[in-house]
């Protein structure tokens, strides 16, 4: 089953913007650590802490797209392979294959990765350790970046001038929520801190913003 676009779309709420960056001309992957924000740039991995908005650490890298951490590592997209990171020293301790061409978006959830297949409007859950995949969820928008947060699939989209972080049914690609950002302002990668904000990187107005994520009613 394809996605189908909700009735009800929101504006997304930018909270604060983050960059440019130095040096650092675009913005791909992004992820959190549970303390810091990683962006992704063109050949560094750049930990921003979010108070200050300041670079706090700084790792050369080949970075094209979609960044992701467990726990423990960084995992990053550099054409077709995903490298494992060790976040203290830049290492890498291990590679494997991405699945498809033009891999986009990159998030950890429940012992796997997620990956986003750009063109291709799906989503993969792969091995960590070997890059097969599991399974495949549609789309019906190219797929930027990918997380989860609190059992929630969340993908960014970006075709033209227009661009949205989406919630979507994991279990079909069904369309539950849209979050619509300023025509003009793309979302490149996607993460949430897992509580109330997403971090979405800018693709090449080299900024990461923060976006409210919709609060929920409590149980």
């Amino acid at each position: 089953m394809t996605a189908t676009t909700p009735a009800d779309p929101q504006r997304a709420e930018i909270v604060r913007e983050y960059g440019p960056f130095e040096g650092h001309p675009a913005i791909h992957g992004v992820t959190h650590d549970g303390e810091r924000v990683w962006a992704a740039t063109n050949d560094a991995l750049l930990a921003i802490a979010p108070a200050s908005g300041e670079v706090a650490q700084r790792l050369p890298h080949s970075c094209d797209a979609g960044t992701a951490f467990d726990g423990r590592h960084l995992y990053q997209i550099a054409e077709a392979r995903i490298a494992k990171i060790d976040p203290a020293t830049g290492a890498v301790v291990a590679t494997i294959p991405a699945p498809g061409q033009g891999c986009s978006g990159l998030a950890w959830a429940e012992g796997s990765l997620w990956v986003g297949e750009y063109r291709a409007r799906k989503i993969h859950q792969i091995d960590p350790a070997t890059g097969a995949v599991r399974r495949s969820i549609e789309t019906n928008r190219f797929v930027t970046g990918v997380t989860w947060v609190d059992g929630e699939l969340w993908h960014g989209t970006w075709e033209g001038d227009e661009s949205e972080i989406r919630h979507i049914d994991p279990a079909n690609g069904a369309v539950l929520e849209t979050l619509q950002m300023p025509t003009g302002t793309g979302v490149s990668g996607l993460e949430s801190d897992g509580r109330d904000l997403f971090y979405a990187g800018g693709g090449s107005s080299g900024k990461v913003r923060a976006v409210h994520r919709p609060k929920r009613a409590a149980a």
